[in-house]
């Protein structure tokens, strides 16, 4: 199969899909962030990047059979401002539309922020739900997923798919969280910030957060720490931030720029891996996707 992965970051959609076990002849990936992609050359040596997202319409590539997108959600974010399609980076997921027409892949997956199901929002989510619809022939469906469902993150997560009508023997959502709700985040050994428990977050990133504290055997942690665990609550390391959207240890400690091996600053894979897709939630969708579906695989 051939994948092309628009907005790829460090390959998160890449990896999940390889976790499914799905294998492809040829990747393609769309980055304009020079970590991310030296992240991704290092660890997938086939791929073939395409530049920036904006040339996608002239681009010169194989027919991909899936094309998957997490386009950028700043305006769409509880946190942003708030202005969705109009605003210029939300409003770069019409190059995967124009994508997705032009090259009409068996499967395409979109991820995004809960916050395009805000009523503010609710006519940029039809807008692009429509604009999918007029390419005609594609079945969709999307879910709110939540990575602590797998992992001990909070972090809601729209995904949307796409698949060639008469190709579909089956739904891939609703998908169920284990044990029939959205299970609490882990308290043996961490807690995180990401789970809603510690306020601070030193690099700005409210889905990933970068403190955790060590409990005890059957202690609790509170919106307000004795003395004793404040002294134990330190930064999340870059492997626990890796390990938190399920990638394997040091994956974005390396990249590859002007051909050559280097290391990626602490900053800056903090910055990838909150930017990144959790793995475990691809894998779960391509999963359903493969099962459920007439793939030339």
């Amino acid at each position: 199969m051939v994948l092309l992965e628009l907005f790829s970051g460090i390959g998160g959609f890449s990896k999940g899909l390889q976790a499914a076990g799905y294998s492809f002849e040829k990747v393609y990936f769309s980055e304009i962030e020079k970590n991310a992609i030296a992240n991704f050359k290092y660890n997938f040596p086939y791929a073939e990047h395409i530049g920036s997202v904006t040339e996608i319409g002239t681009a010169r590539i194989e027919h991909p059979d899936i094309i998957t997108f997490g386009s950028p959600c700043q305006n769409f974010s509880s946190v942003g401002d708030g202005s969705g399609l109009r605003g210029g980076a939300s409003s770069l997921v019409w190059y995967a539309v124009e994508a997705v027409r032009r090259f009409r892949p068996d499967v395409f997956i979109w991820e995004n922020v809960k916050g395009v199901f805000f009523a503010k929002h609710r006519s940029d989510f039809w807008s692009i739900i429509k604009a999918f619809t007029n390419i005609g022939g594609y079945r969709l469906e999307w879910q709110l997923f939540n990575t602590a469902w797998f992992l001990p993150q909070n972090r809601e997560r729209i995904y949307l798919v796409g698949r060639v009508a008469d190709r579909c023997t089956g739904d891939v959502f609703p998908f169920p969280a284990p044990g029939g709700g959205n299970p609490p985040c882990r308290k043996d050994t961490v807690y995180p910030r990401a789970c809603g428990t510690i306020t601070r977050n030193y690099y700005k990133q409210p889905n990933l957060g970068n403190y955790l504290i060590n409990l005890k055997p059957g202690e609790t942690f509170n919106e307000q720490p004795t003395e004793d665990q404040k002294a134990r609550i330190r930064m999340l390391t870059e492997v626990e931030c890796e390990r938190l959207q399920g990638f394997p240890d040091d994956f974005t400690r390396y990249g590859i720029f002007n051909e050559e091996v280097d290391t990626i600053s602490r900053a800056n894979r903090y910055a990838m891996l909150g930017n990144a897709v959790s793995v475990p939630v691809v894998r779960t969708i391509a999963e359903r996707i493969r099962r459920n579906t007439v793939l030339n695989d």
